[in-house]
């Protein structure tokens, strides 16, 4: 070899490592002054050449990494604001104006999960999902939210991905041009994953029963029955999917229990012992059984 040969030599106590060039052996600064020589390779060298645009590349798609985590921080902070928003809804003589401005407050979240669809621009999405999937499950859990309030009844997939279409305006400038070329209009979609809407209808059955307990202290003894009946045919459509399901579902599908079997329990003391609770007290004592299930709502 060029560069020179590496000989072992081992006694009872312990074994050395000699590194010979031109017949000499070599101590620990040859092995460093070889470790000089690699680093300062020719810059030249085709071999560096490549690496120097694999290190372009994973540092560009860290950095998008990055920006798409902080854009869905934004979206799930905005997204719960919308969700505490609604649940005014129950308290309000006039509904429609809370649910106006939950709505304008998820205009803004579609305006960030634009910026999402921006930087995903040519990109394999399954490669940044896990960066922006919290946030995106936080929109579906917002927006199923109200449009469960308007219409009762559950959104679908294709509507809410209906709602994710962007319009973005742009102005070509080619380098040696005297003038900037006209605007473009270039159409940007979103496409929430099936796994994603799954997983967020799942967290909508947490605030379905929020509202189911609201209610009762309001004074409104219809809305726990709805809710209870609606809560069973998400339940039912879960349990279809089993186990063939993301990992994730499985996981969430025990908080869906807990939350029918709180509002279940709702509506038997309702059905059985309303006539006997005043209804201003309703409340406290659905409160009461809420504090005593919730110390479980954390096994899985």
């Amino acid at each position: 070899h060029q560069l020179g040969q590496l000989i072992i030599v081992q006694t009872d106590s312990s074994a050395y490592c000699f590194w010979l060039v031109s017949g000499e052996g070599c101590p620990r600064k040859n092995a460093e002054a070889a470790q000089d020589r690699n680093a300062s390779a020719n810059p030249s060298s085709p071999i560096v050449a490549v690496f120097k645009v694999f290190q372009q590349e994973l540092d560009t798609k860290h950095d998008k990494y990055e920006r798409l985590v902080k854009i869905s921080r934004d979206v799930t902070i905005e997204s719960k604001r919308a969700i505490f928003l609604l649940h005014r809804v129950t308290s309000v003589p006039d509904a429609e104006d809370v649910l106006n401005e939950a709505d304008g407050k998820l205009d803004g979240v579609r305006q960030k999960i634009g910026q999402i669809a921006e930087e995903l621009r040519g990109e394999d999405i399954y490669q940044f999902h896990r960066a922006f999937t919290p946030g995106i499950q936080e929109y579906v859990e917002a927006v199923s939210f109200l449009h469960y309030i308007r219409h009762r009844s559950l959104i679908s997939l294709e509507e809410i991905n209906a709602r994710l279409v962007f319009m973005r305006t742009e102005k070509a400038d080619p380098k040696g041009a005297a003038e900037a070329l006209p605007l473009g209009t270039q159409v940007l979609t979103f496409q929430v994953t099936p796994s994603d809407y799954l997983l967020g209808v799942a967290d909508l059955t947490g605030e379905l029963m929020r509202m189911c307990i609201s209610s009762v202290g309001n004074g409104d003894i219809d809305t726990p029955f709805q809710l209870s009946q609606f809560l069973r045919q998400i339940h039912d459509g879960f349990s279809y999917i089993g186990n063939t399901g993301p990992y994730e579902v499985s996981k969430k599908l025990h908080t869906l229990r807990q939350s029918l079997g709180k509002v279940e329990d709702a509506c038997y003391t309702l059905r059985v012992r309303g006539s006997e609770i005043p209804k201003h007290m309703l409340a406290d004592v659905f409160s009461s059984r809420t504090t005593l299930m919730d110390p479980e709502e954390g096994v899985v």
